[in-house]
């Protein structure tokens, strides 16, 4: 594994592209939209600089990581001489699948097909395939260059081969790889999205307030996070996809998104990325919160 291509410069397609950087693989990082290729290399050199300050990386390391990066528009130039692709694309199953049909004629024929879904069937995704065996899961946490978990999920035909290198790369990596099956929402999001649609219910039926039941959790429950104000850093959007997956998957009315959630996201009130959520993340209201702590 020499060269690793990342389809996506969003928030996760960027954090993948720097952690294989920062570990000296040469990356390809694909986007189609020039914008967001040039915001994804901005936050990668803000988040160096960052562990720069903190003293977990030496500032030669800086240079080094961003020349490992390249960047560009193109599918089928950008995956020409890839040994890996990791697919991080919006969490739409159609989108996936075409994605991959597209990898699958453009990649060389030894090459693995990954994805950073979160819930999505990687046997479905498989399927658009003509090499099933080399698909496989392989689901970041965010952020990615901070978080340790990898979530590795085998598709049905996904080859003991391919899975025990994907483990073993993720060890490469720094981080903690663990070993799922594919089944909607896998580990991770099968018990964090029904916590979170919950606390949504309990918004929803006046139980207490946003800050309240995060308060809640945080305290009581030891949570480093209040599960309203993750679900505005995963964005509601995804929140609402994932849970859409788990309740088509299970047929099971516990998975089924509380009508906030729906309501929010039809409004366009998505979490940080909007700028307002279930809090209010607007430039306004931050630069309140800085004069508060000096005045």
């Amino acid at each position: 594994m020499k060269h690793i291509s990342v389809i996506g410069a969003g928030t996760m397609g960027n954090g993948i592209a720097h952690v294989f950087a920062q570990h000296d693989y040469r990356v390809q990082l694909i986007d189609i939209d020039e914008q967001s290729l040039k915001k994804g290399l901005a936050t990668i050199e803000k988040n160096l600089q960052r562990m720069v300050a903190k003293g977990t990386l030496e500032a030669s390391r800086v240079a080094a990581t961003l020349d490992n990066i390249q960047a560009g528009s193109s599918i089928a130039k950008g995956v020409a001489e890839a040994d890996l692709i990791v697919e991080a694309a919006t969490e739409n199953a159609k989108l996936k699948m075409d994605i991959f049909r597209e990898l699958d004629q453009a990649a060389p024929p030894e090459a693995i097909l990954a994805s950073n879904t979160s819930s999505i069937s990687i046997t479905q995704i498989a399927a658009a395939t003509s090499r099933p065996q080399q698909v496989i899961g392989m689901h970041f946490m965010n952020p990615v260059p901070l978080m340790q978990l990898v979530e590795v999920i085998r598709g049905y035909s996904t080859s003991d081969s391919v899975t025990t290198t994907i483990l073993e790369l993720s060890e490469k990596l720094g981080k903690t790889p663990t070993e799922v099956n594919d089944y909607p929402g896998f580990v991770a999001n099968r018990i964090l999205m029904p916590m979170i649609n919950e606390a949504i219910e309990t918004l929803y039926h006046g139980v207490a307030g946003v800050g309240e039941i995060d308060t809640v959790m945080k305290l009581g429950m030891g949570h480093p996070m209040g599960p309203l104000q993750l679900a505005d850093f995963i964005g509601l959007d995804v929140c609402l996809s994932i849970l859409e997956v788990l309740n088509e998957g299970f047929r099971n009315p516990k998975y089924a998104p509380c009508p906030l959630l729906r309501k929010m996201v039809t409004a366009g009130k998505l979490g940080v990325k909007s700028g307002e959520g279930f809090y209010d993340y607007s430039e306004s209201r931050k630069a309140e919160r800085i004069s508060a702590q000096f005045s």
